[in-house]
């Protein structure tokens, strides 16, 4: 039988009793690392032998463990936080084991995904989960683009590094009067929970009076409508792009989506700059 168990997303209390009980009977623990999941482990004095399953060693272990599964051992899945299969490994082995017939048992629990929903203050019923968004800078405002019409609630997940960037797209894809909720370190001792528009979120990162550190889980209210407004006019479109993005960035933009060269915009925010000298 193969279990596939929700850890906490930071507070060790929120391990259900379920799971505990399960953790501490089977015959081994997958874990994406040993030495995250040793920490919750310790902290309850559960000892199972422990080995790693992550994304770069899944599929060359597949068929061992499925061969333990139907000799009839018990195995539990978890990963370092949250609830497995979520933007975390894991998948594979639990499509494999339903293919073949063996039992897999969910234990659910905590979920940054659920837990951002609770308090964010946003239609719940309908949402839908869009995971890391692309890490270069123009995948990412293509696909935040994409979503503009979105009318279900957003969330989203960011690594600290890159959270500025998603937010300050995320004004410029939805506009800065769209609703979010910026949640850091869920459940954890310096939980930080921010409900604002992105216009306030982005400059409160831009400045530093929100610090980028930390899990980040970031909510975005959905569209009051999924009919697309009507049309910018081209330069309506250009100067919200340069107040919004440095000189060089917005013009990249602008080639892209109204075509020309990147240089001949880049060379209209000069003359910008320059006819503003000259007042």
């Amino acid at each position: 039988m193969l279990y596939v168990v929700a850890t906490p997303i930071g507070h060790l209390q929120d391990l259900s009793i379920r799971a505990r009980e399960v953790l501490s009977s089977v015959d081994g623990l997958l874990c994406e690392d040993t030495r995250h999941s040793a920490i919750l482990l310790g902290h309850y004095g559960i000892k199972a032998p422990l080995r790693a399953l992550h994304q770069h060693n899944e599929a060359s272990r597949l068929p061992g463990l499925l061969a333990e599964l139907h000799s009839g051992r018990n195995l539990a899945l978890l990963s370092d936080a949250g609830t497995p299969l979520v933007s975390d490994p894991g998948g594979r082995l639990v499509r494999a084991a339903q293919e073949e017939g063996i039992r897999v048992v969910p234990l659910p629990g905590a979920s940054a995904v659920l837990a951002a929903l609770m308090v964010a203050g946003f239609a719940a019923d309908r949402f839908v989960f869009q995971g890391f968004l692309p890490r270069t800078a123009t995948s990412r405002l293509e696909a935040l683009q994409a979503m503009r019409h979105e009318q279900r609630t957003m969330v989203f997940f960011e690594a600290p590094h890159r959270l500025a960037a998603m937010i300050r797209d995320a004004a410029v894809a939805f506009g800065g009067e769209r609703m979010a909720c910026l949640c850091r370190e869920l459940t954890k001792m310096h939980e930080d929970i921010r409900r604002s528009t992105l216009g306030i979120l982005d400059a409160g990162l831009a400045e530093g009076a929100i610090p980028a550190l930390g899990e980040c889980v970031v909510v975005v209210e959905g569209a009051i409508t999924d009919q697309p407004p009507a049309a910018l006019a081209v330069d309506d479109v250009w100067v919200a792009l340069q107040k919004a993005l440095p000189p060089a960035r917005a013009a990249a933009l602008m080639a892209q989506l109204a075509g020309g060269g990147k240089g001949s915009w880049y060379a209209r925010t000069q003359a910008s700059d320059e006819a503003d000298d000259g007042h």
